[in-house]
C-alpha cells in the first residue's frame, strides 16, 4: 500500500461547505487513475477480501467502477454497477443513499436472489451509500457477504457484514492523515 499511502499523504483537501473532502485519484480520478496503483489496490482487496465464496462484485458509480474492474481482472468474479439512472427494468431496485456532501438514487440490475455479493467502494466516511446498498441487496434476496473500501475515513459501521479497508485516514489542518493500513496489521 505504499503507493497508496503516498499519494494519500499528497492529496489537495478541498472544503465543501463543512465538509473537508481530499481529491485523489482514488475518490476523483484527479490527477490520474494510475494501473500501478490500482494493481496494488486490487492486491490489497483480493488479501482482505474472502473472495472465494463471492459469486459478484457490486459497487456504486462513479468511483467505485475502476477498483471493481482491477479486481474483477484479477479474480474472474463478474461485477454489476448501482448507476445513477434508471433503465426501467422490471428487476431493478431503486436505492436511495446520502453522503456528507449530498444525496442521491441508484439502481441496481443484474444481481439475482440468492448471489453471495461483494460490496466494493472507494471511501466509506459515513457509510451512507454501504449501507443503502447492503438493505437494497438484502430486499433483493442476495446476500452481501461483506464490504471493502479502499479508503476509510473515521466513520463507524452499523452493517451485519465485515467492513474492511485498505487504509484508514483522517483529515485535519488541510492534510490528510494515515492512521492505519491494511497491509501492516
Amino acid at each position: 500500500m505504499d503507493r497508496l499511502v503516498e499519494s494519500l499523504r499528497e492529496a489537495p483537501v478541498v472544503s465543501r461547505g463543512e465538509y473537508d473532502y481530499f481529491v485523489h485519484p482514488v475518490t476523483d480520478g484527479i490527477p490520474s487513475v494510475e494501473a500501478p496503483l490500482l494493481r496494488e489496490i486490487a492486491a490489497g482487496v483480493e488479501r482482505v477480501a474472502n473472495l472465494e465464496d463471492v459469486d459478484r462484485i457490486l459497487t456504486a458509480e462513479a468511483m467505485g467502477i475502476h477498483h471493481a474492474t482491477a479486481v474483477s481482472l484479477e479474480t474472474d468474479v463478474p461485477f454489476s454497477v448501482a448507476r445513477k439512472r434508471s433503465y426501467g427494468f422490471d428487476d431493478e431496485v431503486a436505492v436511495h443513499q446520502e453522503t456528507g456532501y449530498s444525496e442521491d438514487e441508484l439502481y441496481i440490475n443484474g444481481v439475482e436472489p440468492g448471489e453471495r455479493v461483494l460490496l466494493l467502494d472507494d471511501v466509506f466516511s459515513t457509510g451512507g451509500t454501504l449501507e443503502a446498498l447492503h438493505d437494497a441487496l438484502v430486499g433483493l434476496g442476495a446476500e452481501p457477504t461483506e464490504v471493502v473500501v479502499v479508503i476509510r475515513r473515521g466513520a463507524e459501521d452499523d452493517l451485519p457484514v465485515p467492513v474492511r479497508h485498505l487504509v484508514r485516514v483522517d483529515v485535519r489542518d488541510g492534510e490528510v492523515h494515515v492512521l492505519d493500513r491494511a497491509d501492516k496489521e
